[in-house]
């Protein structure tokens, strides 16, 4: 009886989500679903990012580069052609070519991931704080080309206008299929590569496996992942600029995955929804006090006080038992 109980866990979850969907829809004012739908997104980049960072043990900063070139890719293509001629100057089959949202955002998805295989060839052969480094420069290569190149992206004035494609129920289904990936990926025997490899790299090579393919795969599975997050917001807020995506992003999503544990896929879920409710929580403060930045600063101070008191995070690379692999196969 308790392996049957356990074995519906998640299709129970996931209909009680289904339900909450529901109900917040037809209930709450644009204003909260707004910020459920963010709560959502950056469940998304959480997860993704643990796939990179927790699983495989690869310090990146470059999450919110690959959420920008999923976001612009699919600004681009869910665009309407008329407005295209008017703002854009780009060749006449893209000029011409208008998509469906879903196509769109996952073409967006697959470009962050081709991108992320395309930097990680040379950029993974780093360890450490230089791979820290060298992602980091990546991130800002992205925001000096999107405003260079203006006569796609037009610069810093980015994309406005954009269709309010994206709703809640889309940002739950690509939350449930981050998470459902996320969890086969650890409960797989490719999984337990990434995190044998992120333990101890020479021992890992010493029982076969291949340390370079495994370390390129984790970051473009969370590079997907984090366009498909790109796609979601640009479409949410109507506007995409080079700006959204920069440095302190990338130390919230970072701050989330190590506050949760590092490989731990509910840590990474909870600490998401907490961190990006308490900023909800702080901006009317910060624009009543002319004060900006309290939601960041009360951020840094918990990713202090966690990183002395439980380095490994809430919930280390553990899940809660109840949530177990040997319940969900």
């Amino acid at each position: 009886m308790n392996g049957i109980r356990n074995h519906l866990i998640f299709p129970v979850l996931i209909i009680c989500g289904i339900g909450f969907v529901a109900i917040a829809r037809s209930t709450l004012d644009e204003y909260i679903l707004s910020i459920i739908n963010f709560v959502g997104i950056y469940v998304i980049l959480a997860v993704s990012l643990n796939i990179t960072n927790g699983f495989a043990g690869l310090f990146s900063l470059g999450h919110p580069g690959f959420m920008a070139i999923g976001g612009y890719v699919t600004a681009i293509l869910t665009f309407p052609v008329a407005r295209k001629s008017m703002f854009l100057e780009l060749s006449q089959w893209l000029a011409n070519l208008q998509l469906p949202f879903i196509p769109a955002l996952l073409i967006g998805g697959v470009c962050a991931g081709l991108t992320a295989l395309l930097v990680g060839v040379p950029v993974l052969r780093l360890r450490g704080h230089y791979l820290a480094v060298a992602t980091m420069g990546f991130l800002i290569i992205v925001q000096v080309l999107i405003i260079n190149w203006e006569t796609v992206t037009r610069g810093p004035l980015g994309l406005n206008g954009l269709s309010a494609l994206t709703n809640l129920w889309w940002v739950y289904l690509w939350m449930v299929v981050t998470v459902y990936v996320s969890w086969k990926i650890k409960y797989s025997s490719y999984g337990r590569r990434m995190l044998a490899v992120r333990e101890d790299e020479t021992a890992a090579q010493c029982l076969g496996v291949n340390l370079f393919r495994t370390r390129v795969a984790a970051l473009v599975i969370g590079a997907f992942f984090a366009g498909i997050a790109g796609g979601l917001w640009a479409h949410l807020v109507t506007a995409i600029t080079p700006m959204s995506f920069s440095l302190i992003l990338a130390f919230n999503i970072v701050v989330m995955v190590v506050v949760g544990g590092t490989g731990s896929i509910t840590g990474s879920f909870i600490a998401a929804i907490i961190f990006s409710v308490l900023t909800e929580i702080f901006r009317p403060l910060e624009e009543a006090l002319s004060v900006y930045g309290i939601g960041e600063i009360l951020m840094a101070l918990i990713l202090i006080l966690i990183l002395i008191y439980r380095p490994q995070g809430l919930f280390g690379s553990r899940e809660p038992a109840v949530f177990h692999a040997r319940h969900i196969r």
